[in-house]
């Protein structure tokens, strides 16, 4: 039988390895007039560096369209498993020189 998908459906393919997903503790997001950069960052105690694990490059129109998808995805989700604890203040200023690890001597 031959289904036909409706005129603006599209198909989305998601291979194995995108689909194992990469874990990020992290954002760092930057803008130019023209794009958002949303770089993903692992950050492990201990570790000198952290890495960028994967970077989306956005038009405006398209970071204001995923703005309010997470605001609508937020919302549902705490409408299901409750309020989501606001870490706001309570990261230390230097998280990036400091993850609980050892601190860095010269």
């Amino acid at each position: 039988m031959d289904e036909k998908k409706p005129k603006n459906q599209i198909s989305i393919e998601l291979n194995d390895e995108v689909g194992q997903g990469l874990y990020s503790n992290l954002v760092a997001i930057t803008h130019s007039p023209s794009e958002f950069i949303i770089d993903f960052i692992r950050i492990m105690p201990g570790m000198p560096k952290a890495q960028v694990k994967s970077r989306i490059i956005l038009t405006p129109e398209h970071a204001k369209r995923f703005l309010l998808a997470m605001k609508d995805n937020v919302t549902k989700f705490e409408s299901v498993h409750g309020q989501i604890k606001d870490v706001q203040g309570s990261v230390p200023p230097n998280i990036l020189m400091n993850f609980g690890g050892p601190t860095a001597q010269a």
